[in-house]
């Protein structure tokens, strides 16, 4: 990393998809060639490193609800990547609270 590059956190927008499987990551990283992304998911959060001439962007994540990372697909276009993964089935029986 040139000493002169400034260090930013990228912006990221995330949400499940419409019917509630997917959680849906849109991360911003202007300027950035593919071969400069490095991308990581576990099952309760992520990471993203990446860099272009003049701005390192570097964040880690965490997910609200655990996912199949090894399910996980990324695409980068447009200075933007998109990654979909499926959210972990949970097989626990909800156990319904009575509110006082």
């Amino acid at each position: 990393m040139a000493e002169d590059q400034l260090i930013q956190t990228p912006c990221v927008y995330a949400c499940a998809d419409e019917k509630g499987d997917n959680l849906n990551i849109e991360i911003d990283l202007p300027g950035v060639k593919k071969d400069n992304i490095e991308f990581k998911i576990t099952e309760d959060s992520f990471a993203v490193r990446a860099n272009n001439t003049d701005i390192k962007y570097v964040g880690s994540f965490a997910v609200c609800c655990p996912v199949m990372p090894d399910k996980a697909v990324a695409k980068y276009s447009n200075d933007k990547l998109i990654v979909t993964v499926p959210f972990k089935e949970l097989h626990e029986t909800p156990v319904e609270v009575k509110v006082q």
